[in-house]
């Protein structure tokens, strides 16, 4: 009986996400791959409004190379995002911070590395995946349970090329993908795509975000992302702003799930919360029923009050276990695939 529940919950997966598991099976190859053979004929003299042309007809285009071609689709990523590396839009903040002088408010100049692992704990689809953990972060939750890397700028610089072999090497050592997190990896999508340039290991690349990226930001991970792994925690602006900082957040990452889930394949996360079942966590999964319905759902049980957390009363205990059944009980009225 037991086998036959886990075999079960693997056809589930494999039905949820065939691409991700095409590529693990070696029948097709990693998007960010493609971009690499994706032809894009531009020099660095024009316009950032002719690139973004350029860039929208490629993604459309069906003409991959054998060889690398001169000039590439991925080529044309990494100029673009330098350009916004220089008067910084990643995420929706916006604060246009030229961060190779300054970071920005996400307190990120050059990407730092806080740790980099095999990480056990994923989702069963992922594991074991090579996370690496970026410091600093476009949120400022009051109760960030990774605080101490995403409040506050720590880690190492590891040049691309250095990372890359760590990258094989952990790839070596069994690594289903590449876990790109944080903090938040949006501050770093520059460097990751500078780092992927030099990589040819073909393994899915997990975009594992708060989802507060900006409209350009997903157009450059349009064609390099496997998965789109999103923390999906608010369902309402004014619990966005009270706990994480955060303005206007349903409306962008309503957006950018949407964006997401065209793209390519979405496995949404969600912590529940003590006291937010119905602000939160109802409104978010009635949105996702009617706009992600392929998407895998986790229901995630495992907040505590951490950082300064014990400041707002009602986020001041664990969820109870009758909230956490509540929201599952609502996600399986809903339909949703709760994996």
């Amino acid at each position: 009986m037991h086998n036959h529940h886990v075999k079960t919950a693997m056809i589930s997966e494999r039905a949820l996400f065939p691409s991700y598991f095409a590529i693990l099976e070696g029948e097709q190859s990693a998007r960010y791959l493609d971009c690499k053979h994706r032809p894009v004929s531009f020099t660095r003299e024009e316009p950032t409004s002719a690139l973004w042309e350029k860039h929208r007809r490629a993604l459309s285009s069906t003409h991959i190379e054998d060889n690398s071609p001169s000039s590439s689709l991925l080529d044309l990523k990494i100029e673009l995002a330098s350009r916004i590396f220089h008067s910084c839009c990643f995420c929706e903040r916006r604060c246009g911070v030229n961060r190779q002088k300054e970071p920005g408010q996400c307190g990120v100049q050059e990407a730092r590395i806080a740790s980099e692992f095999l990480h056990l704990g994923e989702e069963s689809l992922l594991v074991p995946s090579h996370t690496i953990f970026f410091s600093g972060c476009t949120f400022h939750c009051v109760f960030c349970q990774n605080w101490d890397i995403s409040q506050r700028f720590c880690g190492v610089s590891v040049e691309p090329l250095k990372l890359v072999d760590i990258i094989e090497k952990r790839h070596d050592q069994g690594a289903r993908n590449v876990n790109w997190v944080g903090g938040d990896p949006t501050p770093n999508l520059h460097y990751i795509l500078n780092t992927l340039q030099s990589l040819e290991v073909n393994t899915p690349q997990v975009w594992n975000s708060n989802m507060y990226c900006s409209q350009e930001t997903m157009d450059l991970l349009e064609g390099v992302i496997d998965v789109y792994l999103t923390d999906f925690k608010y369902g309402n602006d004014g619990c966005a702003k009270r706990l994480s900082e955060i303005p206007n957040y349903w409306a962008i990452t309503t957006r950018n799930h949407a964006l997401a889930y065209h793209q390519t394949e979405v496995l949404v996360r969600h912590l529940v919360m003590p006291n937010h079942v119905q602000c939160c966590s109802k409104p978010l999964l009635t949105w996702i029923a009617s706009n992600l319905p392929n998407a895998g759902v986790n229901i995630m049980a495992q907040y505590r009050p951490e950082y300064n957390a014990h400041d707002y009363e009602e986020i001041a205990r664990c969820p109870r276990n009758e909230e956490i059944q509540e929201v599952l009980d609502y996600a399986k009225t809903l339909g949703l695939q709760v994996i």
